[in-house]
């Protein structure tokens, strides 16, 4: 029983992250978003495409489909392996969306939810700041996402000292990194479109 709740506890996160909230929220305001911008469902997109009040509310739940499934198995799966698997899908389902073809946003919002999870609310606080700042010095918000995905395997080892938290680290990186593999095209060619905040 306990490996069919674990699995039911995988699926049921997989299909909360796989929730296209940007896509809802644009297409309920009359626009695809996957044909506006960058024809990415992520906040940034939605932000461009309808204000900084519908991107901030995308934001939002895009970080609370990670959040909240993580905390959820947190109380059946405290400190066990289980816990980190059932944290990954929210990402992988936003990255893979089966309500769209397996297509979906970048995984940063859902990720932010994981760091706010696994370091709490005083450590991501600061985070949050740091990379606000390093976006609005940059004013190229993929390639401050890139470096975050490198340094994230450092951060779950100073946090945690252990190897599953590290690997845990490297696998949230590898999908951060797959997400944006367009985006490092573009920078690599000198045509990243700049983020305004």
């Amino acid at each position: 029983m306990d490996a069919l709740f674990f699995i039911g506890m995988c699926v049921g996160a997989y299909l909360i992250g796989s929730i296209p909230v940007g896509y809802l929220v644009a297409k309920a305001r009359g626009t695809d978003i996957r044909s506006v911008g960058s024809g990415n469902i992520g906040s940034t997109n939605v932000t461009r495409a309808l204000g900084i009040k519908w991107g901030a509310l995308v934001a939002l739940f895009d970080f609370m489909k990670s959040y909240l499934p993580a905390l959820l198995a947190h109380h059946f799966y405290p400190a066990e392996r289980k816990l980190l698997v059932i944290s990954l899908m929210p990402i992988v389902g936003h990255i893979f969306s089966i309500f769209l073809g397996f297509k979906g946003g970048k995984g940063v919002a859902a990720t932010f939810g994981l760091l706010a999870f696994y370091f709490g609310f005083p450590l991501y606080a600061l985070f949050v700041i740091v990379w606000y700042l390093a976006v609005k010095f940059t004013k190229l918000m993929s390639l401050v996402n890139l470096i975050v995905g490198l340094l994230l395997p450092l951060a779950f080892w100073i946090k945690y000292q252990t190897a599953r938290y590290v690997l845990f680290g490297l696998v949230v990186c590898a999908l951060i990194w797959w997400s944006h593999r367009a985006n490092i095209k573009r920078l690599l060619a000198g045509q990243e479109l700049p983020t305004h905040y």
